[in-house]
C-alpha cells in the first residue's frame, strides 16, 4: 500500500503566506514592520526623524528642487554655505542624520513633497467641434479626384505677431495643385466662410472636400455648417503635424511668399493691392507655371528616395485627369489660349511695385514704375542685369552712417592742436601727439597715434581745399587755369 507524501510548507504549519513568514523570521512583527525599512509615509520602522526631513526639505528648496543624486553630492558644501551666511542652524544630530541619507532615500522622503509642488502641464482641451471633424494625415489621401482642397493661412506680420495685419487664405487642390488665394483684413470665421464661397466660384472644378489645420478660424460651427449645407467633406490635420498639410504648405512658400515676400502689410490699401496681385498670380501660376508632384517615396534604411511625376501645370493635370468633365476641359483650353503670360507677369510686377511703395512711402525703394506692356517686354532681355526683379524682395539701400558710435577720444583737445598747427604748419602728427601726451599724462595711450594721424591728415586736406577755393574766388587764377581761351 502506497504512502502519501506531505510537504511541510510554512502555509501548512502556520497558516501564513510564504513572504509573510519570511518577514516574520527576519525579525519583523505581525504588524508589518520590516527590518531596515526607512518609514517614509508611515510604513516600516522610522530611521530619520521629522527634523532630518524638514532640514532636507529646506536644503532641497534652497537648491532649486534638484534630484536626490545631485543633492547628495552638493549637500555638505551647500549646508556649510547656508550656515556660514546665517540661513541655517542645524543640531549636530540632525546634521549627522542629514548627511547619512542616501540619494535614493532622499527621493523617497521628498516624493510626497514633490507631488504637491510639481506643476502639471494642462492637457489640451479638445472642443466639441473638433470631435465632430475626423483627422486625416498626409498618407490618407492616396490619389483623390480633383476637388479635395487643403486650406491654410499665411500671416503677413513681418517680424511681430502683435497688432493687426493681413492674412492670406490659401487653398490648394490635392490632385492637380490648383492654387487660389484671397487676402483677409481680419481672421474671423464668418469672413473665412465668405472667402471660401468666393474662391469656389473661381475654381474650374466642383469642390468635394476641405482639409484644414486646427486653427480656431477653421474649427468652429460656422465652417461645419457651411460644409454640411454644401455637402462637403470636412477633415482636419493632427495638431503640430505640418506635414499633414504638405500640399498647401508647399504652396505657401512657392507661390505666396515668392510673390509677396515676408514684410508686414495691414490696412485696406494693402488689401486691395494684394487682391490685384492674386488675380494675376492665380492665372499665371495655374496656367503657365509647371510644378513637380510626388509620385512615390521609398525609405531605404536612413535614406529616403522620392520619385516625382513629370513637371506639369495645374491646368494640364486637370486636362489629363479622367474624372474631369469634357466641358470643363474645353473651357480650360479656351481660357489658356486667351491668356497672355507676359501681360500677367507685367501685372504681377506692377502690383509688387505698389506693395514695395507701401512699405516705403518716401519712395526710397526704386522700381520700374508705371510702364506700358511694350516697354516691359523690351526690358525683359536686359532685366537680369539690374538684379532682383521683384520690388517686394529687394534689399533696402543702406544709408551712410553720419553719427559716432563712441565718444571722441580727442574731444576738447583738437582746438589746442589746431592752434599749434597754425603756428607751426610743418609739425608732424607724431610730434604733436607726443606734445599732447606730455601736457595730458595718462589720457592718450600710444595706441591712439594712428587715429590722431588720420585726424591731422583730414585737417590738412580741408585747409588745402579752402586755400584753392580762396584763390578762385579772389580772381587770382590765370585765364588758362579758369579754362578760358
Amino acid at each position: 500500500m502506497g504512502t502519501t507524501e506531505i510537504r511541510w510548507t510554512p502555509t501548512v504549519v502556520s497558516g501564513y503566506h510564504r513572504k509573510h513568514a519570511i518577514r516574520l523570521l527576519s525579525g519583523g512583527g505581525e504588524d508589518g514592520e520590516a527590518r531596515g525599512a526607512s518609514c517614509v509615509g508611515g510604513v516600516g520602522r522610522r530611521i530619520y526623524d521629522e527634523a532630518v526631513r524638514e532640514a532636507l526639505i529646506v536644503t532641497w528648496e534652497a537648491a532649486d528642487r534638484i534630484c536626490g543624486k545631485r543633492l547628495k553630492v552638493v549637500l555638505p558644501d551647500f549646508v556649510a554655505s547656508l550656515e556660514r551666511h546665517g540661513h541655517l542652524d542645524l543640531d549636530p544630530d540632525v546634521r549627522e542624520g542629514l548627511f547619512a541619507v542616501s540619494a535614493a532615500t532622499m527621493d523617497r522622503m521628498l516624493s510626497p513633497v514633490r507631488s504637491k509642488a510639481k506643476s502639471r502641464r494642462k492637457k489640451r482641451k479638445i472642443s466639441k467641434v473638433s470631435k465632430k471633424i475626423p483627422v486625416r494625415t498626409s498618407l490618407d489621401w492616396g490619389e483623390p479626384d480633383p476637388g479635395f482642397l487643403e486650406i491654410d493661412f499665411v500671416a503677413h506680420c513681418g517680424r511681430s505677431m502683435s497688432g493687426s495685419f493681413i492674412h492670406t487664405l490659401v487653398a490648394t487642390d490635392i490632385s492637380s495643385g490648383w492654387t487660389d488665394s484671397i487676402p483677409l483684413l481680419a481672421r474671423e470665421q464668418s469672413i473665412v466662410v465668405e472667402a471660401l464661397g468666393a474662391m469656389f466660384k473661381q475654381m474650374p472644378f466642383q469642390v468635394l472636400g476641405i482639409d484644414c489645420d486646427n486653427d480656431s478660424a477653421f474649427i468652429n460651427e460656422t465652417l461645419v455648417g457651411f460644409c454640411e449645407a454644401r455637402g462637403l467633406e470636412l477633415t482636419r490635420s493632427r495638431p503640430y503635424h505640418k506635414n499633414d498639410q504638405a500640399w498647401v504648405e508647399q504652396k505657401n512658400g512657392a507661390v505666396i511668399r515668392r510673390m509677396v515676400g515676408y514684410e508686414r502689410f495691414s490696412g485696406l490699401l494693402a488689401g486691395r493691392t494684394l487682391e490685384h496681385l492674386y488675380e494675376a498670380t492665380r492665372l499665371y501660376v495655374n496656367y503657365f507655371q509647371p510644378s513637380f508632384k510626388l509620385r512615390e517615396k521609398i525609405r531605404d534604411g536612413g535614406k529616403t528616395k522620392r520619385i516625382y511625376h513629370s513637371p506639369a501645370t495645374p491646368c494640364e493635370r486637370l486636362l489629363q485627369h479622367e474624372s474631369v468633365d469634357g466641358r470643363i476641359k474645353e473651357e480650360l483650353r479656351c481660357r489658356r489660349e486667351q491668356l497672355d503670360p507676359i501681360e500677367l507677369l507685367h501685372r504681377i510686377r506692377e502690383a509688387q511695385q505698389a506693395l514695395a511703395t507701401l512699405l516705403s512711402p518716401d519712395g526710397s525703394i526704386g522700381g520700374p514704375g508705371q510702364k506700358t506692356l511694350d516697354q516691359f517686354l523690351s526690358e525683359l532681355p536686359e532685366q537680369w542685369r539690374s538684379g532682383e526683379a521683384r520690388a517686394t524682395h529687394r534689399s533696402k539701400s543702406e544709408q551712410p552712417r553720419h553719427w559716432r558710435t563712441w565718444k571722441d577720444p580727442f574731444d576738447g583737445a583738437m582746438a589746442k592742436v589746431v592752434l599749434w598747427l597754425q603756428r607751426d604748419p610743418d609739425s608732424t602728427a607724431k610730434a604733436l601727439f607726443e606734445r599732447l601726451q606730455s601736457e595730458h599724462p595718462g589720457r592718450f595711450p600710444d595706441g591712439q597715434l594712428r587715429t590722431f594721424q588720420r585726424r591731422i591728415k583730414e585737417w590738412r586736406q580741408v585747409m588745402a581745399k579752402k586755400l584753392v577755393y580762396t584763390c578762385v574766388d579772389d580772381g587770382s587764377a590765370t585765364e588758362a587755369e579758369q579754362g578760358k581761351p
